[in-house]
């Protein structure tokens, strides 16, 4: 039988692995409309390739992961090497080094719009503390996972403030803190043993006090937009579900209409990673960001042993030895913050 930490890595790497699944399965419907997804695809079950003149997916091979499983797993790498002090420096340069990576693949219409506006603000001086101001897409709550893995919830503050942090070069506003903090939280508590229903009431709590952080921008309360589109979805067929979800909650980049749609996702899904990978591929609008995020959360909620293996054997774009290590070493990074946190006792280090 698993120990407790072999249980606690099984579910870090869930959240990893869970949000490639619903990255890669949603790269060939992303942008497209319900209607087009059916015409090219029928109902999307499994890894395809995108049409050949998709806006942004055109040449990709079916299974392949996108920016949202690659700023994840940067991330995690610059959260491991900063310690227990960001490393805010650090993360806008492996940023800038990524973003060149990127084009040089021929790839850079894959960035979402807040973060290749700060990237591109960055690029021509402005500080990094100031580049953010006004990303409010959903790019920080698509890579946030590592935080939710490595973070235990409790304190709270503590929780957003590391996520505040991470965001700041790119999405520092109230939406896409409060977004990244949500999903962060659905993570974290899923790691400690938390299940999809727990995960999303945690979620909850975080929105709200990320919602306190950052530069305000206008945009619909990210709590109250979640609470919603789960209530909307609730007890609802997968056909009906969509259909809800694109034409009440929206699947935008915006980050009020994909991040709760992600949560209805959740919801219809009933906490299952390939389940919510599906869902999403199919809803149109931004697909793999849903999808990641979605199927990231679930994962965490069920461990990566419980993921459809055969599915992650056809992933592409994706190092699994390296996200094991990723995995490992963030919730080492997770135990040891909760043995030596002086606001609390650490004894319970994967709460």
């Amino acid at each position: 039988m698993p120990d407790a930490a072999d249980k606690v890595v099984d579910r870090a790497l869930g959240a990893l692995v869970g949000g490639a699944l619903g990255d890669a399965l949603g790269m060939p419907t992303q942008l497209l409309s319900p209607a087009r997804i059916a015409e090219l695809y029928g109902h999307v079950e499994d890894f395809v390739a995108p049409f050949a003149d998709h806006p942004v997916s055109k040449g990709l091979v079916a299974g392949t992961i996108t920016d949202d499983t690659e700023q994840a797993l940067l991330l995690g790498r610059i959260l491991v090497e900063s310690g227990d002090r960001f490393d805010h420096a650090r993360w806008v340069n492996a940023l800038l080094d990524w973003e060149r990576e990127v084009k040089a693949r021929g790839s850079y219409d894959l960035l979402g719009p807040s973060t290749k506006r700060a990237i591109d603000a960055i690029n021509n001086g402005v500080p990094a503390e100031e580049a953010g101001r006004s990303g409010d897409t959903n790019g920080a709550a698509m890579r946030i996972a590592p935080v939710g893995i490595m973070m235990p919830l409790e304190p709270l503050d503590a929780f957003v403030a590391k996520v505040a942090e991470t965001c700041r070069a790119t999405h520092n506003t109230s939406i896409a803190i409060a977004s990244a903090a949500a999903v962060a939280a659905a993570v974290s508590r899923g790691v400690a043993g938390g299940d999809w229903r727990a995960a999303s009431d945690s979620a909850v709590a975080a929105a709200r006090r990320g919602a306190k952080v950052g530069h305000w921008v206008t945009g619909g309360d990210i709590a109250a937009r979640i609470v919603l589109a789960q209530e909307l979805v609730r007890d609802k067929t997968m056909k009906d579900a969509i259909g809800l979800i694109t034409e009440l909650v929206g699947t935008g980049v915006a980050s009020q209409e994909s991040v709760p749609a992600a949560f209805a996702v959740l919801e219809v899904s009933n906490g299952d990673p390939w389940k919510a990978a599906v869902i999403s591929a199919n809803l149109g609008g931004d697909t793999d960001t849903i999808g990641a995020i979605a199927a990231g959360m679930a994962g965490a909620c069920i461990g990566f042993s419980q993921l459809p293996q055969d599915r992650i054997a056809g992933l592409r774009g994706i190092d699994m030895a390296e996200v094991r290590t990723l995995a490992a070493d963030l919730v080492a990074a997770r135990v040891f913050k909760g043995r030596t946190d002086k606001t609390g006792s650490g004894k319970d280090a994967a709460a």
